[in-house]
């Protein structure tokens, strides 16, 4: 679980009126993060947009190596069904 220090949470009202300064906050990297909150339960977290694509860059690689994975343990005729481009539905 990620844990926030009490300066890296705001409520949602709050970050609405001062949203420049917040973003100022993570673009200056004087906050690593920011917990939004609503409800007093957290609802999203504001990143450095350079952190964001890291993560998403992470994710993809991860996900293509699942489908890698998945592709190496078909059988020959599972792979065949696989690579065909178009199917045929009677009615």
């Amino acid at each position: 679980m990620v844990t926030y220090a009490k300066e890296e949470i705001v409520g949602i009202t709050e970050l609405g009126k001062s949203l420049g300064s917040y973003l100022d906050k993570i673009t200056s990297k004087i906050f690593p993060k920011i917990a939004i909150i609503r409800r007093n339960k957290p609802e999203a977290v504001i990143i450095p947009i350079e952190e964001y694509e890291l993560l998403q860059n992470a994710y993809d690689r991860l996900e293509q190596q699942e489908i890698e994975e998945i592709l190496s343990t078909m059988t020959k005729e599972e792979s065949k069904v696989s690579h065909s481009k178009s199917i045929c539905i009677e009615i």
